[in-house]
């Protein structure tokens, strides 16, 4: 475990050890519209790969407006820590 602090103005917080993971995702642009199918989270990249092989030929994965994308992430991790946009300063 190790001691991490985002931000001097909340508390420290204790986490666990950070582990990368892989979102397969599988987006098909229809009539201008894109629609996200989540396929699976693995623990590697190459997992992520072997199902994106298990599933390219089946129905709706092999329309050519399709593709694939392969998203590492980390677990425990904040993303948006300091969060986004303007500031919350802003009236």
């Amino acid at each position: 475990m190790e001691w991490l602090a985002t931000n001097p103005h909340l508390e420290i917080r204790k986490v666990a050890a950070m582990t990368e993971i892989f979102t397969l995702l599988h987006t098909i642009v229809r009539d201008g519209e894109e629609d996200h199918k989540k396929i699976g989270v693995y623990a590697s990249e190459e997992l992520a790969k072997q199902a994106m092989e298990r599933v390219k030929d089946k129905p709706g994965f092999r329309d050519p407006r399709g593709y694939f994308t392969i998203d590492p992430s980390l677990l425990n991790f904040d993303y948006w820590a300091d969060g986004f946009g303007p500031g919350d300063d802003d009236n």
